[in-house]
């Protein structure tokens, strides 16, 4: 699974989350090693690292800066769906490492026709 140059948008997410529709991904990648800046929504600024396993599952870690003027961070391990179309759809099981320590699952997907 390829990530570099994708643009991602949330489609879900549970209730403890700070990523929502509004939130849009930038994704990059070399070898196994990908990183996003995110923006949007109650993200003021984010950015992620992760270890692209050779299932092209991704392990990462995430922090941003959210409108409460907040710092945030967390771990997150994501399952990749190739839909129809040939888009990626990202299953993400998730857990603050700051705050409350909760869990959460989100999904975002691939943009169509999108290019950095």
């Amino acid at each position: 699974m390829l990530y570099d140059k994708k643009i991602f948008a949330s489609v879900s997410n549970t209730d403890n989350g700070e990523v929502s529709a509004a939130t849009t991904f930038w994704y990059h990648q070399e070898g196994e090693v990908v990183w996003a800046e995110y923006r949007g929504g109650s993200v003021v600024k984010g950015f992620l690292i992760a270890k692209v396993r050779s299932s092209g599952e991704l392990d990462m870690v995430y922090q941003h800066l959210n409108t409460a003027g907040e710092f945030r961070t967390g771990v997150c391990h994501s399952t990749p769906e190739r839909l129809p179309d040939g888009r990626i759809r990202l299953h993400e099981r998730w857990q603050w490492t700051n705050g409350d320590g909760s869990e959460g699952t989100s999904v975002i997907e691939e943009l169509p026709d999108q290019s950095l």
